[in-house]
Formats: C-alpha cells, sequence, structure tokens
C-alpha cells in the first residue's frame, strides 16, 4: 500500500458516500438547529497518520474576528482543542502523537465564504483517545488523565 500513496495524493470515497458523511450532517444539523447537508470529499496522503480537513460556508457577513471568537467562545472549555492565533496555520505534524485538534479560519472577501482548517491525530483523537478520555470523564478522572497535550514533532 506505501508505494501506490508515496508521493501521491488521491481522493476516495466521493460522491457523497463516505461511511461518516451522515454522521456529521447529524451533528451539524443538531448544532444549526436545521437541516444540513454537506459535500464530503476525502484525500489519501501519504502519511501514517493524521487527517487535515478544510471546510468552506458562506459567511452570511460576518468576519474573521467574528468567526475566530465563536469558535473561541465555542471551545474555551475544551482542553484539547486549540483555536490557533491569526494567521498561524493548523499542521499535520503539530498533533502528531497528541490529543489535540488545532482549528483556524479566515473570510475570503472575494468569495464571501469562510474558510476552516482543522488537523488531528487519528490515531489519538480517534477511538482510543475518545475512549480514555470518556473513561476519564465517566470515573471522574480529570479529563486530561493520561492523555499528553503536546505531540511529538516541534
Amino acid at each position: 500500500m506505501a508505494s501506490e500513496v508515496m508521493n501521491s495524493m488521491s481522493t476516495y470515497k466521493v460522491g457523497g458516500v463516505h461511511q461518516h458523511t451522515p454522521e456529521v450532517e447529524e451533528a451539524l444539523s443538531l448544532a444549526g438547529g436545521e437541516e444540513v447537508g454537506i459535500s464530503f470529499t476525502p484525500l489519501l496522503a501519504p502519511m501514517t497518520r493524521g487527517i487535515i480537513s478544510t471546510i468552506t460556508a458562506a459567511t452570511n457577513g460576518a468576519s474573521t474576528a467574528e468567526i475566530q471568537q465563536t469558535l473561541r467562545e465555542a471551545y474555551v472549555h475544551e482542553p484539547f482543542v486549540h483555536v490557533l492565533p491569526e494567521g498561524i496555520w493548523p499542521n499535520t505534524a503539530s498533533t502528531f502523537g497528541s490529543n489535540l485538534v488545532q482549528i483556524q479560519a479566515v473570510v475570503d472577501e472575494r468569495a464571501k465564504r469562510a474558510i476552516i482548517t482543522v488537523v488531528l491525530d487519528n490515531l489519538v483523537k480517534g477511538a482510543a483517545g475518545q475512549a480514555i478520555q470518556n473513561a476519564n470523564i465517566a470515573l471522574g478522572f480529570s479529563e486530561t488523565a493520561g492523555l499528553a497535550t503536546d505531540g511529538i514533532a516541534p
């Protein structure tokens, strides 16, 4: 498999058939209070781990500062979610080996669309990290117990 993806990126499960599309639509619909449909096309990159997602959405007139403030307020009590300072963009190496999520947003004034980029290490922040984090909460431990907050890359 590694030889097939080295020095190459490709799409897969294109056209609304990815298994997580309904789950994302449900979460967005609940958060927004109305039905939301998305177009989701994953990319396969030559990396051992990590997910980067770039989402675009109509701004309805919101500015970069307003969107960033909304993100900061939404995640203020989430120890593993870092909304980065303006101009600093997430990269997968920064979350490698951690339970962290990095988020950044900007408004493309020309297109009148928000662009939000999110990165995480899918092997830690995926099922394994979620299991530890949820067990910590359920058992009354600190939510962050056993989950280092720094990745292994500088």
